[in-house]
């Protein structure tokens, strides 16, 4: 999804919604009950994929982001089904933490529930780590600067640590 396209989801939650819809449609996305052991499977899935990070290389940074990615899909993936979703596109999945964990408030608000709800830039890393994710695992590109994948892992292990807080009974 383009930056583009994702202003536009976040300012129209009509849109959102008819996005949800054309997903559902499409066998892209499911409603389903809650089931907290896969929940739970997605979470131990993102730590496993966090704790590979450090064994892999500098030499194959492609694969580092590639890992990130996964990572953060995982938890969005649980933060989904905790809705009662499941999906198998990732903009569907995208939708889903925009309609339930976006909320467009004031900035002291935003502050105030920081640790609770997904903000803007949580929401626009994961789309960015998307990004990324396509760019290594598609693209001949092999170097990345470790610069920027740190600043990735370190988006990727706050994001994962934010959605295990959100999701905690």
């Amino acid at each position: 999804m383009n930056d583009k396209e994702l202003a536009r989801l976040l300012s129209d939650k009509e849109l959102v919604e008819k996005r949800i819809e054309s997903y559902i449609r499409k066998k892209a996305l499911y409603l389903r009950e809650k089931d907290k052991r896969e929940i739970e499977g997605h979470i131990s899935k993102a730590m496993h994929n966090l704790e590979f990070i450090p064994e892999i290389s500098s030499k194959f940074g492609d694969w580092k982001l590639v890992v990130c990615y996964y990572s953060s899909y995982h938890m969005a993936l649980a933060l989904a089904l905790d809705k009662g979703y499941s999906s198998k596109s990732h903009d569907a999945t995208l939708c889903i933490l925009i309609k339930h964990y976006f909320k467009v408030i004031s900035a002291d608000e935003i502050r105030m529930l920081n640790e609770v709800w997904l903000d803007n830039e949580d929401i626009l890393f994961y789309a960015q780590s998307k990004n990324e994710r396509e760019k290594a695992s598609y693209s001949t590109r092999i170097i990345f600067d470790n610069a920027d994948i740190e600043e990735i892992k370190l988006k990727t292990v706050l994001f994962v640590n934010k959605a295990k807080e959100i999701l905690k009974d």
